[in-house]
């Protein structure tokens, strides 16, 4: 019966639909990202085409604001051509040009003599006209905007006419600023979640950022890179601004789409995590009742194997005054011993051993010397004796010897009843170790680490329980370790049982 083997045929196909509900499950975020993700850049094509469109009209404001300003410049040279021709003493008609100095009810203009005296003033604010000093300075203001505009009066005798933008266009020139400072901040960075690098002609001078995390914002050279992994991922979006020349906008996927498509694997990690622990716990719970188990079976066996005992022990006093040969009743007294022995190791199952201070080479020959004349007589064992003889181990003897037991029994099975069998004796700064070797068929690399496994066995007959006591024994009562030292198919294997020097 290989209980172990079928569990773990149970844990692959277990595994298996585990893997199969992951890929699944895995699949489907997948799509549901994808078409996400689908969405997500649909929206923001629009919006690239949105961002071109608005700078399309942006351009097509300058434009018009650029026709505007030379129209008052036109407006402005006829009325100068009209205060020249008002300055001519050989017109007579003065209708036409007085109509085109009173239509000027916008242009603040100023004339002035070759002394630069004012002579004449239109469309200037009171509070600069009744302080000669603010009067100056609206001159000079002028004339460093652009150049006079020379008028030729009565001979030699010239004027100079300067002029500024109106007010009203003035303010319109404020609302195309306005206009340019809202298309950056507005239709530029107001991205939703997506990350926006707003750049000049050269690409490497940010002008704004959007979506972009603050260290990366204060690291020139992170900033950089991540530039060049927007323009690997999409095209910038190029266009001009008035003022500004050509401009570039890099963008990448939001960082929701980056979440969604990592949150499967996170989510499936937190479940993971969470099967992990519960496993565990279940685990502790299920050893604690096999120990339960296995404790009131060890105790119950111990206690039927009493009766039939004593009652032996009865017959064999009976028997040895009958006269029956001395020989028979030795044998059968080292057989009620050995019973003896064995009640007593499982009644010690389940409660703490006293271990004592036991001669450790001592301690195996005897327990060799029990064995040897019942195993097959093909079957060479041997204790080879260490430098100290007489070295000292804490032990519980009984349920040592047990364990000794259990290892050479293994190991004549695996031997097919016919080889050798050698127990070895080490002491280092880790301890005393005990080697038992065999010449037998050798475990598998696989199976190395599951022969202490409740339930493993080789066997045809078994309930693959002798190593797993075993591991209990030396791991649990004694704190040291049993394990797999060496093996091999066809070279036999090196147990290794290392105690508390």
């Amino acid at each position: 019966m290989d209980l172990y083997s079928r569990k773990q045929r149970w844990k692959l196909v277990l595994a298996a639909v585990a893997m199969l509900l992951v890929g699944a499950s895995l699949w489907y975020s997948s799509r549901i990202v994808e078409g996400i993700r689908a969405e997500e850049r649909r929206k923001v094509r629009l919006w690239a085409e949105a961002v071109q469109n608005r700078a399309q009209l942006v351009n097509y404001t300058e434009k018009l604001f650029d026709r505007l300003r030379e129209e008052e410049r036109k407006k402005v040279q006829l009325f100068a051509d009209a205060m020249q021709r008002l300055g001519k003493a050989e017109e007579t008609d003065f209708s036409f040009y007085l109509r085109v100095v009173q239509d000027n009810t916008t242009v603040p203009v100023v004339i002035v003599d070759d002394r630069d005296e004012v002579k004449f003033h239109r469309n200037l604010d009171s509070a600069i006209v009744n302080h000669p000093e603010r009067l100056k300075a609206e001159v000079d203001s002028m004339a460093a905007l652009r150049p006079a505009i020379e008028i030729a009066i009565h001979g030699n005798q010239k004027q100079y006419l300067y002029y500024k933008d109106s007010k009203v266009f003035t303010e319109l020139q404020e609302v195309m600023d306005g206009i340019i400072r809202s298309f950056i901040s507005e239709t530029v960075m107001s991205t939703a979640s997506v990350p926006v690098i707003f750049t000049d002609s050269s690409r490497t001078r940010v002008l704004e950022t959007a979506n972009i995390d603050e260290n990366v914002r204060q690291d020139t050279t992170a900033l950089r890179a991540r530039i060049a992994a927007m323009e690997q991922v999409n095209a910038p979006i190029a266009f001009d601004l008035p003022g500004k020349g050509r401009n570039y906008i890099f963008y990448e996927e939001s960082i929701v789409i980056t979440q969604l498509r990592y949150f499967p694997y996170v989510q499936l990690a937190i479940l993971a995590l969470f099967l992990l622990v519960a496993y565990a716990l279940f685990s502790v719970f299920r050893n604690a009742e096999q120990n339960q188990v296995w404790v009131g079976m060890a105790k119950e066996t111990a206690h039927q194997l009493g009766t039939p005992l004593s009652s032996l022990m009865a017959w064999m006093e009976l028997l040895k005054d009958q006269g029956v040969d001395p020989s028979a009743i030795n044998e059968m007294r080292k057989d009620l011993d050995r019973l003896e022995v064995i009640t007593e190791r499982f009644s010690k199952i389940g409660s703490a051993p006293e271990l004592t201070a036991e001669k450790l080479y001592h301690t195996l020959r005897a327990t060799v010397l029990y064995l040897r004349p019942r195993l097959p007589a093909r079957v060479r064992i041997e204790v080879n004796a260490p430098t100290d003889t007489e070295l000292m181990v804490p032990l519980n003897r009984p349920l040592f010897s047990w364990v000794v037991e259990n290892l050479i029994r293994n190991a004549v099975d695996a031997m097919e009843g016919e080889g050798s069998i050698t127990i070895d004796i080490t002491k280092d700064l880790s301890g005393v170790h005990v080697d038992v070797t065999d010449s037998g068929k050798g475990i598998p690399q696989a199976q190395q680490k599951t022969v202490f496994q409740p339930g493993f066995t080789t066997k045809k007959r078994g309930w693959g329980l002798g190593l797993s006591l075993s591991k209990r024994i030396i791991e649990q009562y004694h704190g040291g370790r049993i394990f797999v030292k060496r093996s091999a198919p066809g070279k036999g294997t090196t147990f290794r049982i290392t105690l508390k020097g």
